[in-house]
This record gives C-alpha cells, sequence and structure tokens, in this order.
C-alpha cells in the first residue's frame, strides 16, 4: 500500500480527478452487477416453460402469480403484460407487450453505457497529466540550476507516466466490465424479445381455438 500511495503522490494533482472517476465507476459495476444478476435477471427457458404449460391448461390466473412470484424480474413484467389481456382481442395483446417492454428496456440497459464514457475520460485525463508533466520536465529544465535539471526532469516525468499509467489502470477494467455486463444485457433482453413472441402466439392461438369452438 505504501507504494501505491508513494506513486499516487509522485503523479501530482491530476491523480485525483482519475481517482474520482475510478470511485464513480466502481459505484456503477456494483449497482450494475446487482440489478442485472439479482434483480433483472431471471431462468427464462425455466420460466417460460412453466408459463407455456399453465397458457395450454387454460389457467392464465395461475401464470399471473408465477409472474408476481418475481416482480422485479424483467422478463416476467413483459410476460405478466401480455397474460393480463389474455382474453382480450390480438391487437391489445400485442400493445400491451410491446408497451411492458418499451418499459422495461431501458431500465435494464441504463447506466452501462456510462463505464465506456468514464474509461475515455479516465484515458483523456491520464493524458492530458502526461502532457502536463512533460511541459513541467522542460520548463524546469530550463529555470533549474545545472545541478538541479535532472532532479526536475525526473520529477516531471514521473507525473506524467504515473498518470498515465494510473489512467490506464482505471479504463480498462472500466471497458472489460462494460463488455461483461452488456453481454449479461443482451441476454435479459433476448429473452424478452423470445419469449415474448412465443407468449404472443400462444395466447392469439388460444383465443382463435376458442374462437373456433
Amino acid at each position: 500500500m505504501s507504494v501505491i500511495a508513494q506513486q499516487f503522490s509522485l503523479g501530482g494533482g491530476w491523480m485525483y480527478p482519475i481517482a474520482f472517476m475510478l470511485v464513480i465507476a466502481i459505484g456503477l459495476i456494483v449497482e450494475r452487477f446487482i440489478f442485472l444478476f439479482f434483480k433483472f435477471n431471471i431462468n427464462g427457458v425455466a420460466f417460460m416453460g412453466q408459463i407455456q404449460k399453465l397458457v395450454m391448461a387454460n389457467n392464465i390466473d395461475r401464470a399471473i402469480k408465477l409472474c408476481n412470484a418475481a416482480p422485479n424480474a424483467a422478463l416476467p413484467k413483459v410476460i405478466k403484460a401480455g397474460l393480463t389481456r389474455a382474453n382480450k382481442g390480438e391487437l391489445e395483446i400485442s400493445n400491451a407487450i410491446e408497451e411492458a417492454t418499451l418499459e422495461v428496456v431501458p431500465t435494464v440497459m441504463k447506466r452501462t453505457p456510462t463505464l465506456g464514457g468514464i474509461a475515455n475520460v479516465a484515458t483523456l485525463l491520464g493524458l492530458l497529466g502526461t502532457i502536463v508533466g512533460l511541459i513541467q520536465a522542460f520548463s524546469a529544465l530550463e529555470a533549474a540550476a545545472p545541478d538541479a535539471r535532472a532532479a526536475a526532469l525526473a520529477k516531471g516525468i514521473s507525473v506524467a507516466m504515473n498518470t498515465t499509467a494510473f489512467g490506464l489502470m482505471v479504463a480498462i477494467p472500466c471497458m472489460l466490465s462494460q463488455m461483461f455486463l452488456m453481454a449479461v444485457t443482451k441476454k435479459i433482453l433476448d429473452e424478452i424479445d423470445q419469449f415474448s413472441v412465443k407468449l404472443e402466439n400462444l395466447l392469439v392461438s388460444r383465443i382463435r381455438a376458442g374462437g373456433a369452438k
């Protein structure tokens, strides 16, 4: 820890805004991880298998209760919207599913793209610190006495290198975390697209079968 603190100190004032970006990134990653894995996510295949059996058995109320058992998950919200219109017309079912999807998708996707922006800002702050450090180094060479030039040059280069390194140390985990979280997000959204269409087809077939009778 003492080595890290020493390197942070050698980086100068530009290390603080980069550290601020790190704090924001950690908060976002933790928040998105909790929401995507424990709140919005669900075993879509198993869930939809149960819903399909209940719909085919004409047990819509039980299917709605199954959705209510996971009130925060994204897929059950969309499926429930369709189920509540199960005895209405095809257009009402389609509109209900579409409306629920439009409501759920932004909630699932929000804030994750911000990690990419934080990675870019951290990299740019590191680059800015590098440029400032080099300017300080060359300015010190002109102003410093001959016996102090080496120390002045080393100080400026230290600022430049440490800010660059720290900026990249923040940016790379942010980008990797964003890639990982976007993969989970895509899985959730793909399940919503796939299973909402499947439910719509099931309910429409059910209505038509009832009309045929």
